[in-house]
């Protein structure tokens, strides 16, 4: 691919720049909206990008093994299909490299301004402006929309003496290519979607790996396999039949909600299957036990992998199901006791998922921050607007996340969503849209209506799906073809409008 950093730096601002649209981030959300915009000639945007390329999630996620655990002809933009995927299920490098023909073929690239992470974001009310401050220069924006997402913050957690740790320590979704673990004492805390790709693409170089597991997760067969050139030629020739494969991948992963958020019974044949896999994976009775749930599958991601199970009965591979106590130079000690010496430790400890960092430095109306608002749990109007926050919209935001199916479905959903707004806007003339508290209200009783015995809240885990009071802020708890209908177009209604040249309505509390 062409590179065009060349290009970028005419992008950069040195003084304030006013545009009318500022879209936070440039993965698949930011991207998405971006081209949008294209699509129907508008121009006078900018892209924030806080890297130094698009790609979001799948620009910063290069640790070994990364991989979509969704099929590539699902994940990725309906209007954009890829008739070269390599294989079913894409591995990062090929996602990010999507991502990047994507953005040159829309040409959005000259819209994004790189290296311009968001410190502050603030609605001016007598301006009817969002003025954006970024490491790169200040912006005044009439519309802000934040497509920061929510894999993008990693999480930290907070063990005694990991800060004194003398070896190396690195995150998953920060990972030091650099570093050779070649014969290296690696442990790896966490169990979940990049603790499953990562154990087995480093167990056969290391000299021991030992990982920490707090709660066994349920993993299915997954069934990747290379696309054939022939296959790909039809895809390119008769894009109908790429279509086709994808509605029925799509189809077929919709059945899951049956079992998830209506009746668990259909859950059944999927934990069999997981069982099966396990028990065929794992001979010694003591680690099969270790590794197997004591919840419903559903209740946390599934996880599909071929190779983990095998990686972590490895000879070289040991299982810690024992509590770290504390983290020690050169070691770490469980509540067991039994002190284990480590040069490198892989933290695979997911990201802020109910607790966006991006809501800290927005500002709305009152001068609150978004993360104010949602001290006791996030809120919105259809998942992309929030009452005291004019003009902002958010993609990636409360409840849009799934648990069985393409993240970029729901993304488009939003897109078409916030464009529409955007049309009404310019349809009549409106200087300001602001939804209502009362909207905001219904579309989260209506969550938790939809969320009630589903295998999220009765399922018996604890997951990153539910905030700290046990409310699901994260997931879509129906079928996503139900959250597009919802969100097909703006529903009016639910918004004050402030034509140009006028003071803002008193929106009732």
């Amino acid at each position: 691919m062409t590179s065009t950093l060349e290009n970028q730096s005419a992008t950069v601002p040195t003084a304030l720049r006013d545009v009318r649209v500022a879209i936070i981030g440039s993965g698949f959300a930011g991207l998405g909206m971006a081209i949008a915009l294209r699509r129907r000639g508008e121009t006078d945007f900018v892209v924030l990008e806080r890297a130094g390329d698009v790609g979001g999630t799948w620009r910063d996620n290069t640790y070994p093994g990364a991989a979509c655990d969704v099929q590539s002809n699902l994940y990725s933009f309906s209007f954009a299909q890829n008739p070269g995927w390599g294989r079913s299920y894409s591995e990062q490098p090929e996602i990010q490299a999507y991502l990047q023909r994507t953005a040159d073929r829309f040409d959005v690239r000259r819209h994004c301004v790189f290296g311009s992470d968001v410190t502050s974001a603030r609605w001016d009310d007598a301006a009817q402006r969002w003025h954006v401050s970024t490491t790169a220069g200040d912006f005044r924006a009439r519309v802000l929309v934040s497509a920061a997402g929510a894999l993008a913050d990693p999480t930290y957690p907070d063990i005694p003496g990991l800060d004194s740790f003398a070896g190396t320590v690195m995150h998953s979704a920060r990972w030091d290519a650099g570093h050779d673990l070649t014969g290296e004492r690696v442990a790896v805390i966490g169990t979940g979607a990049s603790a499953i790709q990562v154990v087995p693409a480093i167990q056969p170089v290391v000299g021991s790996i030992a990982v920490y597991q707090r709660t066994p997760a349920w993993v299915v067969p997954r069934t990747d396999h290379p696309v054939k050139p022939w296959m790909q030629k039809l895809y390119r020739f008769v894009p109908g039949f790429q279509n086709a494969i994808r509605a029925c991948l799509y189809l077929f992963r919709e059945f899951l909600v049956i079992g998830m958020a209506k009746n668990r019974r259909f859950l059944k044949p999927v934990g069999k299957l997981a069982r099966a896999h396990l028990h065929r994976q794992v001979r010694d009775p003591k680690l099969r036990k270790a590794l197997t749930p004591d919840y419903t599958i559903g209740c946390k991601r599934i996880l599909i992998s071929n190779d983990y199970f095998p990686a972590v009965a490895a000879p070289n591979a040991e299982l810690v199901t024992a509590g770290i106590q504390e983290i020690r130079p050169h070691s770490i000690v469980t509540v067991d006791g039994v002190e284990r010496p480590t040069d490198t430790i892989v933290l695979a400890t997911g990201f802020h998922v109910t607790d966006l960092p991006i809501a800290e430095k927005i500002c709305g109306r009152d001068g609150r921050s978004l993360a104010e608002v949602w001290a006791n749990g996030m809120v919105s109007n259809k998942s992309a607007a929030v009452a005291g926050f004019p003009n902002m919209f958010l993609l990636v935001g409360p409840n849009v996340g799934v648990g069985h199916t393409s993240m970029v479905y729901m993304i488009e959903s939003q897109v078409a969503y916030v464009d529409d707004a955007l049309r009404t806007m310019d349809a009549e003339g409106l200087a300001v849209l602001e939804t209502t508290p009362q909207a905001q209200e219904a579309w989260r009783s209506l969550i938790a209506e939809k969320s009630k015995g589903t295998v999220w809240l009765a399922g018996g885990c604890a997951s990153w799906y539910l905030d700290e009071h046990g409310h699901n802020t994260t997931l879509w708890p129906d079928f996503t073809f139900r959250f597009r209908r919802l969100t097909r177009t703006l529903d009016r209604d639910n918004y004050v409008g402030v034509p140009a040249g006028t003071q803002r309505p008193e929106v009732a509390a």
